[in-house]
């Protein structure tokens, strides 16, 4: 596929995600986050071969969803409270597989950024949604949730709803 077409089936597919997601499914008021915030990362490399698999897994009925980011960043955490709602988590068990990457103090699995389509840059969390194969539907907008904690919920929860293929 040409640079060109790549490009021109990513507008496609965030076109035609958000103007199917146009009605947004809403999180109930009570759901909030708890604390302690979790800590979804562990310190292991992961090697390029694994996450290429885990991306190809997106060809087989759920969106892969790569998210980098570490334990020390208050933003990965609110992130991952977030999306550990029950709203949230029943809609991205459905449509969606996630894994989460360690970068450590971005001195680990830093590479994978690059495998998954987005530059080597620091600024976590870094989040790469793919439609039904490997090319990345967010490339634009994976530094989105880097300031999720002055992020409301129902936007975070919006997001993942812009990208879901039918």
């Amino acid at each position: 596929m040409s640079r060109i077409q790549r490009k021109i089936f990513i507008l496609i597919a965030i076109l035609g995600t958000n103007i199917m997601a146009a009605e947004y499914i809403t999180l109930d008021e009570n759901e909030t986050l708890v604390s302690p915030l979790p800590l979804p990362y562990e310190r292991r490399e992961i090697g390029e071969s694994a996450v290429r698999s885990f991306i190809n897994k997106s060809e087989k009925g759920h969106q892969s969803i790569i998210i980098f980011g570490a334990n020390w960043c208050p933003d990965c955490r609110i992130l991952e409270a977030t999306l550990k709602l029950p709203t949230i988590e029943r809609y991205l068990d459905k449509y969606f597989s996630v894994l989460h990457v360690d970068v450590g103090d971005y001195d680990i699995n830093m590479e994978l950024l690059e495998v998954a389509g987005v530059k080597k840059e620091e600024g976590i969390p870094r989040i790469v949604i793919f439609g039904r194969g490997s090319e990345p539907l967010n490339i634009g907008a994976t530094d989105k949730m880097r300031t999720a904690r002055d992020t409301k919920l129902q936007d975070i929860f919006n997001y993942f709803q812009n990208f879901r293929i039918e």
